[in-house]
């Protein structure tokens, strides 16, 4: 049974493929999941504004501390370059795991700034990444700002990036734009070679008994897979040359088989890893393999594909089609009179 497949320009053994998360930081935990079968690493996302504020933290600690005595030399304290930064920790760790594991090892880049994501980006192909995701985690919430202008805010970092490294490219984008293709083409012509759709947004949470803010971290479910689905449905095949990968609310190998039937070239896990542990690459593998089995496809490539826009008998069912169907099948409990 052949399930190589084609992700950004990489030969992996397999589709799936553990998203950015904080089990990359564990060099063995890593190991686990190359051993239960992941065919590629996304490490957790390096954030520019954390190492922004502690350079500026570092900076404001050499330079503006008083030893106390006029004749201590300008010795006394320590060199900024002796002190390893998040930045520093991360490259590290790339060379880490390029030296533990056999599978490609993609970096994840959150950035806000163009002269950030294209430093940071160029460090991180020199310490060795197969590859990069820039995770751009951008809310827009000046309400004077266009469409175009959040397009091209993407757009422009991911031009920055592509003139200054060589290695491949994947752009997270999450499924808040009028016209999603458009962007998606936009983006292979501006040098990506592959999207990942979506980015999950954390939304804020409010205490109504302290009156503020909260943080609630929730794990995707299964439900989730669907929004991804239709748009890797409607874009498969019909640009050339760009990956397509599918993250959020993996949790089963059928939610991994409808993803590879609307298209994906990748399916990336998160939250059931990050619950359940590595083993569960062995056992959503295994399920795709078993259900290839009783439908008597001998590769990936046999059936990607075969439930997108493209093969349907009625692609519209992918766009409105499939709201007007989905509201004249309901009918409400027993009971309920609607």
């Amino acid at each position: 049974m052949n399930l190589t497949t084609n992700y950004l320009g990489l030969t992996l053994k397999n589709p799936l493929v553990p998203s950015a998360s904080p089990l990359s930081k564990n060099l063995s935990v890593a190991r686990e999941l190359e051993d239960h079968g992941a065919a590629a690493l996304i490490m957790w996302s390096l954030f520019e504004e954390a190492v922004t504020a502690e350079t500026e933290s570092l900076a404001r600690f050499l330079q503006n501390q008083d030893p106390g005595f006029a004749e201590v030399s300008g010795g006394f304290l320590p060199e900024q370059p002796e002190c390893a930064g998040a930045l520093d920790q991360y490259l590290d760790h790339i060379r880490k795991l390029k030296e533990t594991l056999e599978i490609p090892v993609i970096a994840s880049l959150n950035g806000v700034t163009p002269s950030g994501w294209v430093r940071h980006a160029s460090a991180i192909e020199q310490a060795g990444a197969d590859a990069l995701e820039l995770n751009v985690y951008y809310v827009a919430g000046d309400i004077r700002q266009s469409g175009v202008e959040v397009e091209e805010r993407y757009l422009s970092l991911l031009r920055e990036v592509r003139s200054q490294i060589q290695i491949p490219i994947n752009l997270k984008l999450s499924p808040a734009f009028s016209s999603l293709g458009h962007l998606v083409t936009q983006a292979a012509a501006a040098g990506a070679n592959g999207v990942a759709l979506f980015n999950r947004f954390y939304q804020p949470d409010i205490d109504i008994q302290g009156l503020r803010l909260q943080s609630t971290l929730r794990p995707s479910t299964s439900a989730e897979t669907l929004l991804a689905m239709r748009w890797i449905a409607i874009l498969y095949g019909r640009i050339q040359g760009l990956s397509l990968g599918a993250t959020g609310g993996v949790h089963t190998a059928e939610d991994a088989i409808k993803l590879l039937l609307a298209g994906t070239d990748v399916v990336h896990l998160c939250s059931v890893l990050l619950q359940k542990g590595p083993a569960q690459v062995a056992l959503i593998l295994g399920g795709i393999q078993d259900w290839m089995t009783e439908q008597g496809f001998e590769s990936i490539e046999d059936f990607r594909g075969r439930v997108s826009a493209l093969a349907v008998p009625n692609p519209a069912e992918f766009e409105r089609a499939n709201y007007v169907s989905i509201l004249d099948s309901y009918s409400s409990a027993p009971g309920v009179r609607i």
